[in-house]
């Protein structure tokens, strides 16, 4: 199978400078609603609460073989057509640009930092609750802090690393199905009452195919550190040794252990989700009390490690 790095380049500097325009999403929304509106349907069709359990299984790989069937079909004759055109590779890279979220994931976070300067804690909350699903009433100034930055370094690697992995390795098509499987993992892959054997397909394919890009995103975030006065790239890649292996998620530990240690923060730990709350391990082995500084500090790291992404993805395309 043939490499896309070229194309991988040009999405993710058109994505770092244009982001997705507002007035498009105005207008058409963005594929990701589109496919988060197919996963509804399917949920609603095939779920039935009457069924048993193997049966509602059954029928959750059913509905995410007909997401992939869908959403792939209509990518490679997107990518076919593109590849038709003049300048055919451009079209087709700014389509893959919508799929990957450098701009809206750092916007999303330091709207947190900025709710905590024109609103104060009230504000945070708000702005927080925006990223995070936690219930934002119990968050103090430092859970808070620590939860955007937890959120900046997971969908780092869910909604920029990862896809840009399966950009390379599959192009357009590649990215559209790994931004399916992950969709259906956030809407329907939890362990509730209603999707606990309907989402069980969607919740362990994305944990299958996140494998490479967390490992990933945590290496980009130790080389980032390197970058960086006032990280600490030996804490960061001791915090990823030590740590990412005791989260509950194959995944998300990477990215989280590595941004603690290189903030010298401590990530994770006890949250509430609604009512409800979950005592999760505490990644890195400095401080709890964050702060709004320290998610200026982590939006800074992940600056870094996006270029380093990007001047990855140049190599490759010159290379090729």
């Amino acid at each position: 199978m043939p490499l896309h790095p070229f194309l991988l380049a040009a999405a993710l500097v058109i994505e770092a400078v244009a982001g997705y325009p507002d007035p498009l999403y105005t207008r058409i929304r963005h594929p990701v609603v589109w496919i988060g509106a197919l996963i509804a349907q399917l949920d609603g069709a095939l779920n039935r609460e009457n069924d048993g359990f193997a049966r509602r299984k059954a029928f959750g790989v059913l509905a995410l073989a007909v997401l992939l069937l869908t959403v792939g079909g209509v990518a490679v004759a997107v990518a076919w057509a593109c590849r038709l055109l003049p300048f055919g590779w451009l079209i087709e890279a700014a389509l893959a640009s919508t799929l990957l979220a450098q701009r809206s994931l750092h916007d999303h976070v330091a709207a947190v930092a900025d709710g905590f300067r024109s609103g104060g804690l009230e504000g945070a909350r708000k702005a927080v609750s925006m990223i995070v699903g936690r219930n934002p009433a119990t968050l103090d100034e430092p859970a808070v802090a620590r939860a955007a930055i937890e959120s900046l370094a997971e969908n780092f690697s869910d909604g920029v690393v990862a896809p840009a992995v399966w950009l390379l390795v599959g192009g357009l098509p590649g990215l559209a199905l790994y931004k399916a499987i992950n969709t259906a993992d956030s809407m329907i892959g939890h362990r509730t009452p209603r999707h606990e054997a309907f989402g069980w397909a969607a919740a362990r394919l994305d944990d299958l195919v996140n494998l490479p890009g967390s490992r990933l995103t945590a290496l980009l975030l130790v080389g980032a550190a390197r970058m960086m006065e006032g990280a600490d790239p030996r804490q960061a890649w001791r915090s990823v040794r030590q740590d990412a292996h005791r989260h509950r998620s194959p995944n998300a530990g990477w990215p989280e252990a590595a941004m603690a240690g290189a903030l010298d923060l401590r990530l994770g730990g006890p949250r509430v989700y609604g009512a409800t709350r979950i005592e999760d391990v505490w990644l890195g082995a400095g401080r709890t009390a964050a702060t709004p500084t320290d998610i200026g500090r982590a939006l800074a790291l992940y600056r870094r490690a996006c270029g380093l992404l990007i001047g990855g993805a140049l190599v490759l395309a010159l290379l090729a």
